[in-house]
This record gives C-alpha cells, structure tokens and sequence, in this order.
C-alpha cells in the first residue's frame, strides 16, 4: 500500500476518532438529517431475510442497523477506520437489541474478507474520502458474490448543498484555508453526474446506474445549526483552531446572515443533494 494511502488513512482515522464523541452527540439529529440516503440504499439492496450484508464506512451504525432489521435471518458486519465511531455503533446495537449486526474496523482498500463473501454491500457517504477510491470500488466488488448487489451515495455538487457550502463558504472569505491538492479526499470530489459510474466500470462493473437524492437538514434554528457544525465537522473545527475570538464571531454572524438570505424564519430547512449509485456484480 503507497505511503500517501497510509498517511492519509491514519490522519482520517485519528481525525475520526477524535469527533466520535460528537457524533454520538448529535447522531440522532445526524441520523435524521441522513435517513433518506440509508432509506434509498436499502431499497436498491432488494434484500432477502437471509442475506449476509457488508456495510463499509458505517460510522455510527447506519444503514447496517436498518440493514440488521431487514436480514433477519442473516447478518450484517459494519466497517469503519474509526474504533470511536464504532464503539457507538455497537452500544446503539445493544439498545436496539440487533444480535446480527458486527462491527470490525477495516481499511475499505484492503478489506480481510475473502472473494465472494457477501450477498450485498452497502456505502453512505464514504467513497468521496477513500484515498484511493478505484483500488476501494474494486474491494467492494470481489467481496460481493456474483449476482449480489451494492448501493452507494456520495454528496452531489456544492449548489446542491447549502448545508456545507453555507458556513464553509464564508470560511474561505475569511480565513486562509489551505488549498487541498486536485483529486483529494473531499466532500464534492465525487459530485459530477457519471463520476461513480465510471469508477465502477474500471473496477469490474459495467451497467450500474445514478440517480439524484435531495432532502433537507432541519434545524430549530441559526444556533443549532452552528453547534452541530461546530461540534461534527472537522474542517469547520480546523478552521478555527487556531481563530481569535472576534474572528469567529464575525465569520457567526455572517453564516446567520447567509442563512437568512437563503432560508427566511427561525426554522432552517438547509437542502441537500446526494447522488445513489447501484449495480449488479455479473454473474460469470
């Protein structure tokens, strides 16, 4: 594996590792925000009672816990680089009482699984951080049996996703942020219509198809849009580590008043949009 796969890894991981505690937080809120993306990638699955299922880059247990429901007969073991995300992942299994659900901390890139292991693989929101997303989509696909499904989601383009773009926006105008180098790991880098597709295809997959997913983040107010962004987001927390006090309440209050302008009202309904990728692995 290169070294800039490596370091790359171990930065994600420790940077993960760190914001567990506020995705544990925020993972109900989180959970909503995100629900319609796990609810999509579920019903491309066309899962069966017995199907054994990989959930990669599962974070704190979504869509495998809703997968575990489904698979009631079979199984679902959820991956993630994060030991802290996983740890919350598995005490929200015991609350739920899901016996069929494992996690396993795994490097997408070099999955321990063996050929053809899996009757379906799931993935939200994971690829566009992979250091190394062909070598990734090529792992997805020879730990799925023939005949087996996959579902993937990433974030569409920056204009589809106020979320984002509306507090990281004003970042940019108002702190030297460094340039990340082109093809880096990054929120929009898997955003242009037919960008998964193509990667499939040069892995092994021919056939696969896109479609657009929106909803919205609800928020009660300006305020706890700013916390959760603050409290999650580890560019916004980079950001401003190193701000002055004043500097961060100014770059405050002109994400409120961007908010304003765009979402009217105490209530922020913030858009999103996300793009499902789904295929077949060919049957030989």
């Amino acid at each position: 594996m290169q070294a800039q796969h490596l370091s790359i890894r171990e930065q994600q991981k420790a940077s993960w590792n760190a914001f567990s505690p506020g995705w544990k937080k925020w993972d109900d809120f989180t959970m909503r925000f995100l629900q319609r993306q796990g609810d999509q990638i579920v019903e491309a699955l066309d899962l069966r009672a017995d199907h054994h299922v990989l959930d990669i880059a599962t974070g704190t247990g979504e869509p495998g816990l809703t997968i575990a429901s489904r698979v009631v007969k079979g199984s679902v073991i959820a991956t993630d680089l994060s030991e802290g995300m996983l740890r919350v992942a598995q005490e929200k299994a015991a609350a739920q009482d899901v016996r069929n659900f494992r996690t396993q901390v795994a490097d997408v890139c070099e999955l321990p699984f063996g050929d053809n292991s899996f009757d379906a693989v799931s993935c939200r929101l994971g690829f566009m951080f992979f250091p190394d997303m062909e070598l990734a989509a090529s792992e997805m696909i020879r730990v799925l049996k023939p005949g087996g499904r996959l579902a993937v989601t990433v974030w569409g383009a920056p204009e589809q996703n106020l979320w984002i773009t509306a507090i990281m926006g004003v970042l940019k105008k108002s702190i030297d942020m460094p340039t990340p180098p082109p093809g880096a790991p990054g929120m929009f880098r898997c955003a242009q219509p037919g960008f998964i597709t193509t990667l499939f295809e040069k892995a092994g997959i021919a056939g696969g198809a896109e479609s657009e997913i929106t909803g919205e983040m609800h928020c009660s107010s300006a305020d706890e849009y700013w916390a959760f962004m603050n409290d999650v987001v580890p560019p916004v927390v980079a950001a401003f580590k190193d701000s002055e006090a004043t500097v961060k309440e100014k770059i405050k209050l002109d994400v409120y008043n961007v908010l304003a302008e765009q979402l009217p009202g105490t209530q922020k309904n913030i858009r999103y949009g996300a793009r499902l990728f789904t295929a077949v692995k060919p049957v030989a």
